[in-house]
């Protein structure tokens, strides 16, 4: 800090929203961090004029996926320098990859590996979750405990795909860890057995096209796994995150949970709020638009808007997967005209989701600006333990800031970003909402034109746990088995 000035810098003339409030204000920025609001602040050593331009919280983009081991010969496109820099450029200033254990290996080796991969690289903050794939004695009783208290507070479970998926025991003993140690727990709800079956007798009638993908994941797939993943929480009574949710049966899955009183929260990401399934039928954009769960129909699309409209979900996250099209390396890893099951499964979208969001969802009117933050940014903090430092603005939080151009027309096109990726799902978007300017720690990242951020400069922050997930929580009289694990010793390793 330059002891001339009382602020290293002072944005001025705010129109700030929160999850909860809005108000215009000065915000005077020291060491990184937020340390005034107010008229009239003094002087700082460099000055923002927002010209009365919407201010909100840097984004934290709670799901996705950077320079990640595939198990196959395809390899992601954006590493921890194109990554975080797409993201930034798009107003995140917060990212949550996976650390994902390869079955056979420990989580130490992969979340070793992993910082390998992002050191000196990223140019804003990052967070680790971990991708249990093969939860041994060891994972279960020593090295998992020790890295949650090392801040490594989420994991993602898989139920399909078959190098990731554990079994309903496998699911139920880390659900079980997670609850006695107060982790979060991230669920890839699909049925996998549904989906093999499916694919071979799709195969078997001669359907390869990416439109398979689709008929091979109907939602009655996703809404089992979502039921027995939530039936499995409330088993051992812990919270549990469902992600990328695409629509209507698992939502009504979700929505009876919640009503139950359970701690189930819920993911979308914005290819379930804005594209449509008959795109995986339009030539090349059918391959680039294979992910899972795969978009719905129209009527599905319009669920998950009002999911968000009435709380079902709690946020809203990119599951960037970022294969290129073109090349041996990304879509076509199998050949020109592979089988949809040959096909690496999901799309770019760091970048875009919150402007998306903005255009789409508040700009529209479907969202309020409170409720864009609390997805965009507040929710996935506060679930995921970084909160109040990531996702709020207020004294003593990191100063992440995005200051919105909300007047800014145009036709997006893949060559106005900037992740590595060779197309967007969203090619020819009408969008009306971009980032002015995004910031980081007080350090401008993005200036409305250009990256503008050092490569190495973004810090890892281990999470804490989240307060909806501390150990040790008495038993919901709402859990059918209850009685049953109040009576008897929980297994080992089980501390509930």
């Amino acid at each position: 800090m330059n002891d001339a000035y009382a602020f290293d810098l002072v944005i001025r003339n705010a129109d700030i929203a929160t999850a909860a409030d809005r108000f215009h204000a000065d915000i005077g920025v020291r060491d990184g961090r937020i340390a005034m609001l107010g008229t009239d602040l003094a002087p700082g050593a460099r000055e923002i004029d927002a010209q009365g331009r919407l201010v909100t919280p840097g984004g934290v983009d709670a799901h996705c996926h950077l320079d990640q081991e595939t198990g196959d010969d395809s390899v992601m496109a954006d590493d921890f320098a194109s990554g975080t820099v797409s993201a930034a450029c798009g107003g995140t200033t917060t990212v949550m990859p996976f650390a994902c254990q390869q079955k056979g290996r420990t989580l130490r080796e992969a979340i070793d590996e992993y910082h390998r991969r992002a050191h000196g690289r990223a140019v804003i903050d990052y967070a680790f979750h971990l991708i249990v794939t093969d939860p041994t004695s060891y994972v279960l009783q020593q090295e998992l405990p020790q890295l949650i208290e090392e801040g490594y507070t989420s994991f993602k479970i898989y139920m399909t795909y078959d190098a990731l998926k554990l079994n309903d025991r496998q699911m139920i003993e880390v659900l079980a860890l997670a609850r006695a140690h107060g982790a979060m727990a991230m669920i890839h709800a699909e049925n996998a057995d549904c989906i093999a079956w499916l694919t071979q007798a799709l195969l078997e009638q001669g359907i390869t096209a990416p439109i398979g993908h689709a008929l091979s994941r109907p939602m009655l797939v996703e809404r089992e796994a979502t039921h027995r993943a939530i039936s499995l929480a409330q088993l051992v009574d812990t919270p549990v995150l469902i992600v990328h949710v695409s629509g209507s049966e698992a939502i009504d899955q979700i929505r009876w949970a919640q009503g139950q009183g359970l701690s189930v929260f819920a993911e979308t990401c914005p290819q379930y709020l804005l594209l449509t399934e008959d795109m995986l039928e339009d030539g090349a954009r059918g391959y680039q638009c294979i992910c899972s769960p795969p978009p719905r129909d129209e009527a599905n699309r319009q669920s998950v808007w009002d999911g968000l409209q009435n709380g079902t979900f709690q946020i809203v996250s990119s599951d960037h997967a970022p294969f290129r099209y073109a090349g041996t390396e990304g879509k076509l890893v199998a050949g020109e005209t592979p089988s949809f099951d040959q096909v690496p499964n999901g799309i770019p979208g760091l970048e875009t989701r919150m402007p998306l969001l903005m255009t789409e969802g508040v700009l529209t009117g479907r969202i309020d600006i409170h409720a864009f933050v609390a997805l965009t940014a507040t929710n996935a903090a506060k679930l995921y333990g970084l909160y109040p430092r990531k996702g709020s603005i207020a004294i003593g939080g990191d100063a992440d800031l995005v200051v919105w151009d909300t007047a800014r027309a145009f036709t997006l096109h893949n060559d106005d970003l900037h992740h590595n990726v060779d197309y967007t799902p969203y090619e020819g978007w009408q969008m009306q909402a971009w980032p002015a300017l995004t910031i980081s720690r007080g350090v401008l990242v993005w200036d409305g034109s250009a990256p503008c951020a050092q490569a190495g400069r973004g810090q890892f922050l281990p999470a804490l746990r989240p307060e909806l997930a501390k150990p040790h929580r008495p038993l919901s009289p709402r859990v059918g088995a209850h009685k049953v694990l109040s009576k008897f010793a929980f297994p080992s390793g089980y501390r509930g």
